[in-house]
């Protein structure tokens, strides 16, 4: 696509002129390379003049979207794992210390100030263009509220430094600011972005529209910034209501008002093109764009292939083929059987009963069904080896993201989808839900029995809706319906450690054995397979027992700030509890 190419062009430029303009800093700790600082004021001098230099400075704020880094988060929450290497698995199994520096921490204030630095040569360049200079704005308004998010998310109270601070600022020895100020001022961003943002239907690559200078496909949208701030607020909101925190109304109120006017403003659906597939057929190639798929609210662009080429990931050709992010069977546990109960109610379930490796598979949520590979299953191994299928393996081997196309090409190329429509739904659910202790059916409706339909392609048969009705009949409760529904779709996204944090039950979940498939004597798992030893009484697969895993609710809700920090802010931060 050419406006992908274009983006890729662009980022490249942004990416040199942002290290340039950042090197100022840098340089100025080496007095002697004074022709080193002249260049760089040389360059800020030339090229911050006019509105094309801001929107192409702008670009380089798109560096920092997430991911395909993004789905082995769920490794930390005990969802998936790494059956091999562990990697990651310090944070769930809470072996974790306190580093001495951080990327989480560092590309977040990276991120920070190149959105100040884009807002403060706003006001100094020529305004020749205000359109597109506004949208540069709204822009970096966004991407600083996704900055201080992640900060808030991990660390709690933080700093806040509000513009590009010199080297003698004293704001660069900042306290911790509490983290509901923080929230203000990230809503303050994101309304800023949402009122000075065009829809998704007009910008370049979404339909007929024409577009506007810098308004390519993949850029931040009114949708976008809104459908954000559901996810922001939401996190905000749960989290003072489980943690004991004040504005627990205000928060969720926020949420529930910008989720119902992304759904009310009508510019995304969830993707239903192909039936009962879907769900994960959504993933591929032809459902990527707005004009394909309007579930897509926000994306990161990798490109088309070799020749079109954002940058490239082998997200399918590891964690899908190496079982490097595997389900765990506390993720199969979690989905529901085609009755509408869970394991342990309903008498579909088949726990302990399973007699081969399609059990699992039987009498199930559909999107079980789709996302993890099962034998027989149509598949290409890592060496590019075709028309292969699924065999034996003693773990759950995830199936979203997987792309055959991948393979031909020797990477992936296919968008990240940073926020579905669907999340929009469960966002404005759960809110609902928490601020008034009660959803209605009709809100039901209009949230997770959409996604309820499009799993079974509107057949109840495979899985009834969710009511209050049902709920009560059952013995069921509708907090952990909402939250099941919201881990089943959103399964392999990065959600489910950050939710178990903000809803207070990490401390129950993540000591919880780690555990894969029961294991068969009679099959045959390949040659060479090693089948790990330690298999429990059931006959389940133990990858890393109870008794190795810890979590330290009076520590491990909170990230731990990097201790390079707090020894250069001249006694100003403070370590999060717990890990002194």
């Amino acid at each position: 696509m050419k406006l992908i190419m274009k983006y890729l062009q662009k980022n490249i430029l942004a990416t040199a002129l942002s290290l340039l303009t950042a090197g100022a800093l840098l340089i100025s700790g080496c007095t002697k390379q004074l022709d080193q600082v002249s260049q760089t004021q040389l360059v800020n001098g030339l090229f911050w003049n006019n509105s094309s230099d801001l929107n192409t400075g702008t670009n380089y704020l798109y560096s920092f979207l997430p991911g395909f880094e993004t789905p082995l988060e769920d490794r930390y929450g005990g969802l998936a794992m790494d059956v091999f290497s562990g990697t990651l698995d310090q944070v769930s199994d809470g072996t974790r210390t306190a580093p001495s520096k951080d990327d989480n921490w560092d590309n977040a204030y990276k991120l920070i100030r190149a959105a100040n630095n884009i807002l403060e040569k706003s006001k100094t360049i020529t305004n020749d263009n205000p359109v597109l200079t506004n949208y540069c704005v709204a822009q970096a308004h966004f991407f600083r509220a996704l900055g201080y998010y992640k900060l808030v998310r991990a660390y709690g109270d933080v700093p806040y430094l509000g513009h590009v601070p010199s080297e003698t600022d004293s704001v660069l020895y900042s306290p911790r600011v509490p983290r509901d100020q923080i929230m203000d001022s990230i809503y303050a961003d994101l309304d800023s972005a949402a009122a000075n943002s065009p829809q998704a239907d007009k910008i370049a690559g979404s339909t007929t529209v024409t577009g506007l200078p810098g308004s390519e496909y993949g850029r931040i949208t009114r949708g976008g910034a809104l459908a954000f701030e559901s996810r922001v607020a939401l996190m905000a909101g749960t989290w003072n209501k489980f943690h004991g925190g004040t504005n627990v109304a205000k928060h969720l109120q926020k949420a529930i008002t910008a989720a119902q006017t992304v759904m009310n403003e009508g510019k995304y659906a969830l993707y239903t093109a192909d039936g009962a597939n879907s769900y994960l057929s959504q993933y591929g190639y032809a459902a990527e764009t707005y004009s394909q798929n309007k579930e897509v609210v926000m994306a990161r662009l990798y490109g088309q292939n070799n020749t079109n080429n954002i940058s490239s990931e082998s997200f399918a050709r590891n964690p899908t083929t190496d079982g490097t992010c595997a389900a765990t069977r506390k993720y199969l546990l979690t989905a529901l059987y085609s009755d509408g109960l869970p394991a342990g109610k309903s008498p579909l379930d088949s726990n302990g009963k399973e007699t081969g490796l399609l059990t699992d598979y039987q009498n199930r949520d559909p999107r079980l069904v789709l996302t993890s590979f099962k034998v027989g299953d149509p598949y290409v191994s890592i060496n590019n080896a075709i028309n292969l299928t699924y065999g034996n393996t003693y773990y759950y081997q995830q199936k979203k993201y997987w792309v055959k196309e991948d393979f031909s090409q020797g990477y992936g190329f296919h968008d990240y989808y940073i926020i579905r429509y669907a999340e929009v739904l469960l966002n404005y659910a759960e809110a609902t839900f928490e601020l008034n202790g009660q959803i209605a059916d009709a809100d039901l409706n209009a949230t997770i029995n959409l996604l309820r339909k499009r799993a079974t392609n509107n057949d109840i048969t495979k899985l009834p809706l969710l009511t209050n009705a049902f709920v009560a009949a059952n013995g069921l409760d509708m907090r952990t319906e909402i939250r099941r529904e919201r881990t089943i779709e959103l399964a392999f996204e990065g959600f489910n450690y950050w939710d178990q944090l903000r809803w207070k039950t990490a401390e129950t979940e993540m000591p919880q054995a780690l555990v894969e498939r029961k294991y068969f004597k009679s099959l045959n798992y390949g040659s060479g397979a090693t089948v790990p030893k330690n298999i429990d009484a059931n006959g389940y697969i133990v990858m890393e027992a109870a008794a190795a895993r810890k979590f330290d609710p009076n520590r491990d809700y909170l990230w731990p700030i990097p201790s390079a920090q707090i020894g250069l802010s001249n006694g100003k931060l403070i370590q999060n509890p717990g890990w002194q």
